[in-house]
């Protein structure tokens, strides 16, 4: 087992700002309302979320590409998260996953590929994770 985290620390009030770290130290983001909600420089945790899918969700995929015996030339993914306002009660309503996949051997169709993409989406751990989200869709593009 591996437990991974990230911090948080908040100055302030609501109008204040904060920063967001990573205990590998990869990630020191500052962020704030303004970037939250209003376009405004800085991080995050919408988008952190999205980062995290779409890395579990590529790791996940190539993992069930390379079992059934194909090569995974590179994988991109995107998983872009939709919050709603929704009144001062902010929600996240939506997740939409687009992966493209360069892949060969194994006589890997289209059909395949999104099989596998399927797969990827119900099964990866941090999909599991967002099963609260309303809604999780995917566009899988096979390159070939």
């Amino acid at each position: 087992m591996a437990d991974h985290a990230g911090k948080a620390v908040w100055n302030g009030d609501i109008k204040g700002s904060g920063t967001l770290t990573t205990d590998s130290g990869t990630l020191n983001a500052p962020y704030s309302v303004g970037s939250r909600f209003e376009g405004k420089p800085g991080a995050n945790p919408e988008e952190l979320i999205g980062a995290a899918h779409a890395g579990c969700y590529t790791m996940y995929l190539t993992s069930v590409l390379t079992k059934h015996g194909h090569q995974v030339q590179s994988i991109t993914t995107t998983s872009t998260v939709t919050m709603d306002p929704n009144n001062g009660q902010p929600v996240i309503t939506k997740i939409h996953v687009s992966t493209e996949g360069h892949v060969t051997g194994g006589n890997i169709t289209a059909e395949d590929f999104q099989k596998h993409a399927e797969d990827a989406k119900a099964n990866c751990p941090v999909s599991k994770a967002l099963s609260a989200v309303p809604s999780m869709t995917l566009e899988a593009k096979f390159v070939g």
